[in-house]
This record gives structure tokens, sequence and C-alpha cells, in this order.
């Protein structure tokens, strides 16, 4: 059990890390861990930059202690992202006030942080 407390805490940590970062870079967050049919969604915000359209931006957070199994991106396999997709679809559907572009985007931590 303890295993399974360490990895929700690290995920925790990354979306926690990634929505500051984004935060940073002008995003602004609108939702997080929000549930769909399709799963769950870490991050979702608006992005509105000078130089491009204002889109709304649908964020998963994959953040990994080590390269054991590879570095985090390669986790969102072709079948993770038709879920990632179908779930954005949906929180487009129930949120009608959201209009204009959208896009899916993977935000990668590699962690140096030691298991507590």
């Amino acid at each position: 059990m303890k295993k399974k407390v360490t990895q929700i805490s690290l995920g925790r940590w990354g979306e926690n890390l990634a929505a500051e970062y984004l935060m940073q870079k002008g995003y602004i967050i609108i939702g997080r861990n929000v549930r769909t049919p399709y799963g769950e969604i870490d991050l979702v915000a608006r992005h509105e930059a000078t130089d491009q359209p204002s889109a709304i931006v649908f964020i998963e957070v994959k953040t990994r202690q080590s390269e054991a199994l590879g570095p985090p991106e390669i986790s969102v396999t072709p079948q993770k992202q038709a879920r990632l997709i179908s779930a954005a679809q949906a929180y487009l559907l129930a949120h009608p006030e959201l209009v204009g572009d959208w896009r899916v985007d993977v935000v990668a931590i590699r962690s140096s942080r030691r298991k507590s």
C-alpha cells in the first residue's frame, strides 16, 4: 500500500509543479483532476498568447522518479492519446461556453525527489 501512496503523492507533486510552470507561462488553470466518462484530465487551462489565438488546453502530466521504464512521455500511448481526445471532447460538450481552438498537451517531469 505504501508504494501506491508514494505514486499518488508523486503524481500530485508533478501536477502542482506543472500548474505552477504553466501559470508562469501565462496559462490560466480552469480545472484540475477533471473526471469525464472517458477518464480524468489532469489540468485544463486557457492559453492566451499574444502571437497565437486563444486556446483551451487539456494537459496530461506524467511524472517519474526513475528512467527504468523509460521517459515519462513514453507512457502516453496511442490508446491513451485517444482517451485524452475523447475526454477533452466530452469536457467541451459539457462546457459550451468554451469556444474556439483546443489541444491536448503532455507535460513530462523527471523528478530527483527522494521517496518518502
